[in-house]
């Protein structure tokens, strides 16, 4: 049965490079719309539109009556239809092109359902009058979308077949594991935000927004030792990856995730100590999808993948493994 995309398909044949360059705009709107959800918040637009899918239970748009706190929580609404254009460029270029990526596709379908799904609970977020743990489940959902848009961006370079690893298994494994570590620092960091000084809207008198219950200073210091399990195992990952002679890729990466991670440490500390103004937690807020990224893209560096109809017949690089 022919559908709109395979009648696109017979008309249009985008280049590898357009494929690589649309999905790394889906990546680059994935990290625009974790910036601007910090804005909300920041400027304490989380109730700017008093509730959902409409921004006021008679209008769509926000009303005059709603200020300027209306209009920012509004314009990230809209910004979520530029990023799904974004998405779907990336997906139909994968669907179009001379041989269907579909791996690519199903990536982009992906980041698609994780876009809707995180509009629903952004949905929520407003409904319970920015519940602090839903409004952390609305950052994980958007770190989440941040992963699969980076695998649609890191697969658009490479082939359809089999990861085959260029290191040994306990190399790779080693690497998931910063990648866990590093995605546990993420997820603490939505705690002591949900804890910290900026919840997001002042709320009214009757009804103040609220904040998890856990000690702010215990959060952030929990936080900071999570910064520095990860600055270590990101110099174990540096000298092992010397030792077994590594991919050059995986290797410059892991010095890009050591020089994000301490630039926000700096920024953490600063932050922390000046009471969390809201340019720096803005920053700090760009620099954790940063550094995530630079994560992410370390155990990517250590597989490869032959084109799909070639795989069969290319030879598997031998795993590095260091000398004793």
């Amino acid at each position: 049965m022919r559908t709109p995309s395979s009648l696109l398909a017979d008309r249009w044949h985008p280049s590898a490079e357009t494929v690589r360059r649309a999905a790394l705009a889906a990546l680059v709107m994935s990290v625009v719309i974790v910036v601007t959800g910090g804005a909300v918040r920041l400027t304490a637009s989380g109730l700017g539109c008093t509730t959902w899918p409409r921004c006021t239970g008679e209008s769509l748009t926000p009303t005059p009556e709603l200020g300027l706190h209306g209009v920012i929580e509004f314009t990230n609404r809209m910004l979520t239809y530029v990023l799904c254009g974004a998405i779907a460029w990336a997906t139909l270029a994968a669907r179009c092109a001379a041989t269907w990526r579909r791996g690519l596709t199903r990536l982009g379908w992906a980041q698609f359902w994780l876009v809707m799904s995180n509009a629903v609970i952004g949905g929520i977020t407003v409904l319970t009058h920015l519940n602090p743990y839903v409004v952390a489940l609305h950052m994980v959902a958007a770190m989440a979308l941040v992963w699969v848009s980076v695998l649609m961006w890191e697969r658009s370079k490479e082939g359809d077949g089999a990861p085959r690893p260029l290191v040994a298994g306990p190399i790779l494994r080693l690497a998931k594991v910063l990648v866990l570590v590093v995605g546990l620092l993420v997820l603490a960091g939505t705690l002591v935000t949900g804890a910290g000084h900026h919840p997001g809207s002042s709320g009214t008198m009757d009804e103040p927004v609220r904040r998890i219950t856990l000690d702010y200073d215990r959060l952030a210091q929990a936080h900071a030792d999570l910064a520095f399990v990860a600055v270590g195992l990101t110099i174990a990952v540096i000298f092992v990856f010397a030792a077994v002679k590594a991919p050059p890729a995986a290797r410059a990466r892991v010095r890009d995730l050591m020089a994000v991670l301490l630039l926000q440490g700096l920024l953490g500390f600063v932050q922390y100590f000046t009471d969390a103004p809201e340019l720096m937690v803005g920053v700090h807020m760009l620099g954790a999808a940063l550094t995530w990224i630079a994560a992410l893209r370390i155990p990517l560096a250590l597989c490869t993948r032959a084109d799909g109809e070639s795989a069969a017949a290319a030879p598997v690089p031998a795993p590095q493994t260091a000398s004793v």
